[in-house]
């Protein structure tokens, strides 16, 4: 006799990710990665991956003494690249969800803020560019 968990089976089907898509997500996750671990070598404790709003997302959010740093994680083929990738309209979505994530944690309000970029690149170290842009109108 087959065991059911009980989970009432959808009439849409299952919508399958391009493996471009796929390739394009793995490749999101390791460099997040990378650039999780360069930051805690430099001294940055991660308080957040991953932050989702609906006005956008923050791949990184980490503090530094009294300094917490908002973190977009770029990999492109080559550094110039992944700089570039971070656009005026990318940088307003960040800046929108950085302002969610205040609101959800309010100790963190009174610290001084930043907005960097992680750029990485194959067989290159991670490149950290500090206040990559700013949230001035």
């Amino acid at each position: 006799m087959a065991k059911t968990d009980g989970a009432a089976s959808s009439d849409k089907p299952a919508r399958l990710a391009s493996p471009a898509r796929v390739a394009a997500f793995r490749t999101g996750l390791s460099a997040e990665s990378r650039a999780a671990a360069f930051l805690m070598a430099k001294g940055y404790r991660i308080l957040a991956k991953r932050f989702r709003t609906p006005h956008g997302e923050i791949d990184i959010v980490a503090r530094r003494r009294s300094l917490v740093a908002f973190i977009e994680v770029k990999a492109r083929a080559s550094l110039d690249e992944a700089a570039y990738a971070v656009t005026p309209r990318q940088q307003a979505r960040i800046i929108a969800a950085a302002e969610a994530w205040l609101m959800a944690h309010p100790e963190h309000a009174e610290f001084e803020l930043r907005f960097d970029a992680m750029l990485i690149a194959p067989r290159r170290l991670p490149r950290h560019l500090l206040a990559a842009f700013d949230a001035s109108p």
